[in-house]
C-alpha cells in the first residue's frame, strides 16, 4: 500500500490545520491507520491513531483533546484535525499502516512494526 500525506504548513499557536492521507494499492478497509510525527532531533513518536473498524481512537497525552483522528473508508482516506496548535507540535507528520486489523495500543504506538509509511508532510507552529 502507498500513503500520501498532505495538508501540513505553518501556523501561528492556536490555529488549526488538518491533514490528509490517501492510500493506494489496496483498500484501508479492515487497516489501523496511525500518525507519527518526527522533530528534528528526536525519535518518531506516536500521535494519534484509529483501530480498523473506527470503534476506537488513541491519542498521546499532550494532543489529547485537541486533535481528532477519522477515516473514511468508502475514499481510502484518513484526516488529522488539529487544532490549538502549540509550538511543541511542530514537526513532519507521518501516517502509517500494518494493513492489520490491530487493536491493542501498546501495539499501535511502536513504529518500528510497521511497514508502510507516507512521506511526510511538514507542520510548523510559531509565532
Amino acid at each position: 500500500v502507498q500513503l500520501q500525506a498532505s495538508g501540513g504548513g505553518s501556523v501561528q499557536p492556536g490555529e488549526s490545520l488538518t491533514l490528509s492521507c490517501v492510500a493506494s494499492g489496496r483498500t484501508i478497509t479492515g487497516a489501523t491507520m496511525t500518525w507519527f510525527r518526527q522533530a528534528p532531533g528526536k525519535e518518531r513518536e506516536f500521535v494519534a491513531a484509529i483501530t480498523w473498524n473506527g470503534a476506537k481512537t488513541y491519542y498521546r497525552a499532550g494532543v489529547m483533546g485537541r486533535f481528532n483522528v477519522s477515516r473514511d473508508d468508502p475514499n481510502n482516506t484518513v484526516h488529522l484535525q488539529m487544532d490549538r496548535l502549540e509550538p511543541e507540535d511542530t514537526a513532519v507528520y507521518y501516517c502509517a499502516t500494518e494493513g492489520l486489523r490491530i487493536d491493542s495500543f501498546s501495539a499501535i504506538v511502536q513504529y518500528r512494526r510497521y511497514p508502510f509509511w507516507g512521506q511526510g508532510t511538514q507542520v510548523t507552529v510559531s509565532s
